[in-house]
């Protein structure tokens, strides 16, 4: 089952306004880019956030623990007049990733940047519209690619809560190997008001396959199963691991359980099949 609720969503038309919010003062490392540098150029500061994170809970997102507010720079919240219905990553001034079955559309949804507390009316955020929307060419439902880039009306400023993600070259992790998830999800009992985090271990393909048979592919990494897993509205957010302090994003949040059983696995668009398209399609665009 797909994990967002953008199915759910009535439709209007806002244009292509940019909603721009107050800025931090002091902004951190505000990083320019050429449009036509592919994504592997991104600034070597990637995937460092400036606020660090702390992972105390490690077993559940399900019932999981509570991020330090800014600590994931990289998330971002996809939404529709106000609602969010799916996560997304930074990954250059101009240009999210997020899961295809989200199905993002420019002139009506907004990408917000640097969210923690979706409650909250003093953060300081930067809420842009989208420019274009790239979907993966072998997206066609579960079981194909489920990645999707946009690309933003006006760039993000980079600082201490915004900041990209590196993307992964390599994902020949052992099982068991400790990823990391977050988003604004289902809990327990309802969905996140503030921004949610697990550590997970990575699943071999063949265990998720003996779950969810071959609907499992080379497209996907699998994760979970051990108490923790993703769940309805972490839809096209970050999977990431930490290789010497950086942390790279080797998937994107696409489909699981219905239920978000923590007891089985969950299947992530992989980062290293897709690389290449996203690179070309940066470039190209």
């Amino acid at each position: 089952m797909h994990l967002g609720y953008k199915n759910l969503k009535k439709k209007f038309s806002l244009g292509t306004e940019i909603f721009l919010c107050t800025q931090e003062e002091q902004d951190f490392g505000i990083i320019v880019y050429d449009d036509l540098k592919v994504a592997k150029e991104v600034e070597k500061d990637c995937g460092v956030p400036a606020i660090t994170p702390e992972l105390n809970n490690l077993q559940r997102i399900i019932n999981g623990e509570e991020a330090i507010s800014g600590s994931w720079p990289w998330q971002v919240s996809l939404q529709y007049f106000g609602s969010h219905y799916c996560g997304g990553s930074i990954i250059n001034e101009n240009w999210i990733v997020t899961a295809a079955h989200c199905d993002p559309r420019p002139n009506s949804d907004v990408v917000v940047i640097g969210e923690h507390d979706r409650s909250s009316d003093k953060e300081q955020l930067q809420i842009i519209a989208i420019e274009a929307v790239f979907v993966h060419p072998e997206w066609n439902g579960i079981g194909s690619t489920d990645v999707t880039l946009v690309k933003l009306v006006s760039p993000i400023q980079f600082n201490q809560r915004a900041s990209p993600v590196c993307l992964a070259t390599e994902d020949n992790f052992p099982a068991g190997t400790q990823l990391v998830t977050t988003g604004w999800g289902r809990t327990a009992y309802e969905s996140a008001i503030r921004l949610q985090q697990v550590a997970l271990p990575l699943v071999s393909e063949e265990v998720c396959k003996a779950q969810w048979g071959d609907t499992v592919n080379d497209s996907m990494i699998c994760g979970g199963a051990a108490g923790a897993s993703s769940c309805h509205g972490d839809s096209g957010g970050p999977l990431v691991i930490k290789i010497n302090e950086v942390w790279n994003l080797v998937g994107i949040v696409s489909w699981g359980s219905s239920s978000c059983n923590v007891e089985l696995p969950a299947a992530y668009a992989r980062i290293t099949y897709a690389r290449g398209w996203i690179e070309e399609t940066i470039a190209a665009n």
